[in-house]
């Protein structure tokens, strides 16, 4: 299951190569974690991967990672007592007027975020070795300290509300870089997410993008079975924002919607990525609908998934 060394890109790459190298690294890396951990997120990384890798090899405008690869212990609660506190958003680069800003909210994602990180090059591999360790930054359910993430969100699309005082703070300054959001459709099931899309609109951010990971499913199964949160585009449109409905799983339309989105317009763009939370991993549909997290169940689903991981391995070769 060894897994060691990010690919390093050169200036030959054509970045939709890289962005379909860097998922399938994703998918690979969430797999070995979940074996040899007896348990992970991996349909959130099967869906988002293509997602994830294109934001961070075609779409944002970052500087290179201002934090150590190996990430540093948690150094306490932010305070006036804690001034060696740091967060996340160090590997996502500096803050200049010009780069944009990722704010991360399924903080569950934590495990795809990483594994993306890692394939990027801003994160070492070894970082894993920390996964839910006591004192340690990289943690299962990221907060504002773990890599890639800027503040503390959960999965109650926090990180939309903060994301749009960041925006108007950006604007107001005269900054040219963007916001970018990912969120989770499952968050589409909370108040939350409403009362923020009707501030975005309001306030005509047309500074912020949201890549949405439409998966359909959410914790206890379906979405559509829990709460049904369809037609997504529709309600987005109907409060103001400007929808791209894509192929979630194909890094050149993921890309294009967000560069055919005009500024001036006072529309905050969503980009409604439609994916499936077993893409590159046929076995997991066994679980189905139950997918929220993968623990395994005996010897011989553990065999099965082992093969499933070389399968993916001579893939990503």
């Amino acid at each position: 299951m060894a897994l060691n060394t990010p690919h390093k890109p050169t200036l030959s790459d054509r970045w939709q190569d890289e962005a379909r190298r860097v998922a399938r690294g994703v998918r690979l890396r969430v797999l070995g974690h979940t074996l040899k951990n007896n348990g992970g997120y991996l349909s959130q990384a099967c869906s988002s991967a293509e997602i994830l890798a294109t934001l961070y090899t075609g779409v944002m405008k970052l500087g290179p990672s201002q934090a150590p690869p190996v990430p540093l212990p948690f150094p306490g609660s932010p305070g006036p007592h804690t001034p060696q506190c740091f967060t996340g958003a160090l590997y996502n680069g500096p803050r200049a007027p010009d780069l944009d800003r990722f704010l991360f909210s399924p903080a569950h994602y934590a495990l795809p975020l990483y594994a993306t990180l890692i394939e990027v090059g801003r994160l070492a591999p070894e970082a894993l070795d920390q996964f839910n360790q006591d004192g340690s930054t990289v943690e299962m359910i990221g907060a504002e300290h773990s890599p890639g993430m800027e503040t503390t969100t959960g999965s109650l699309s926090q990180a939309l509300s903060q994301a749009g005082g960041v925006a108007l703070a950006r604007r107001l300054r005269g900054e040219t870089g963007r916001v970018w959001v990912f969120m989770s459709d499952g968050e589409l099931q909370e108040g939350q997410t409403w009362e923020a899309f009707a501030a975005l609109i309001f306030y005509k951010l047309d500074n912020l993008g949201v890549y949405v990971d439409a998966n359909g499913q959410q914790c206890d199964g379906r979405t559509e079975t829990v709460m049904g949160v369809e037609p997504i585009r529709e309600r987005l449109e109907a409060f103001g924002a400007r929808v791209v409905e894509v192929d979630g799983h194909n890094p050149d339309s993921l890309a294009a919607a967000a560069a055919t989105h005009p500024r001036g317009q006072g529309q905050p763009l969503v980009v409604l990525g439609r994916t499936d939370p077993c893409r590159g991993i046929e076995l997991l549909r066994s679980r189905a609908p139950k997918l929220h997290y993968l623990r395994l169940k005996n010897d011989e689903e553990r065999k099965a998934y082992q093969e499933a991981f070389a399968r993916l391995q001579q893939e990503v070769r």
